[in-house]
């Protein structure tokens, strides 16, 4: 479970009269560390506008408890093959992505640039009447 957030870094830039095309998000992980059932994931959240208008980065550690059995295994797992188990990485990469969006708003507004926010894409589903998000575009 994650429990907590520390922000190591943060840098921006725009160029000057430079429209926005569009945005793209990454998020990489750059290292994993356990001590008992606690974990810390480092992090770097990076939003590019495109057109070379401007960049975002975050650089920050995500503080999570578990199980010592699953910290081992996300741990191992990442000392074998620089990533983390299939379980673990939705709700990992779901965090990064809350917190750079919510920080990356604040640096964005400071440098004139559209927030780092990507909305999901929302489907109806046929007879409940309720709009659900819809199962992200595959990239090429």
């Amino acid at each position: 479970m994650i429990v907590g957030e520390r922000i190591l870094e943060v840098s921006g830039n725009k160029t000057p009269k430079a429209s926005i095309k569009g945005l793209s998000i990454n998020i990489s992980l750059e290292d994993v560390k356990s001590q008992e059932d606690n974990i810390e994931i480092t992090y770097v959240y990076t939003a590019n506008y495109q057109q070379d208008a401007g960049q975002l980065k975050i650089k920050g550690v995500l503080l999570a408890r578990e199980e010592a059995k699953l910290a081992k295994e996300i741990v191992d797992t990442w000392k074998k093959s620089k990533k983390i188990p299939e379980s673990y990485t939705s709700m990992v990469l779901s965090a990064v992505n809350y917190s750079g969006s919510a920080n990356g708003t604040l640096v964005a507004r400071v440098l004139g640039l559209t927030a780092p926010l990507i909305p999901p894409r929302i489907q109806l589903s046929k007879g409940a009447g309720t709009a659900v998000p819809a199962a992200p575009a595959a990239k090429k």
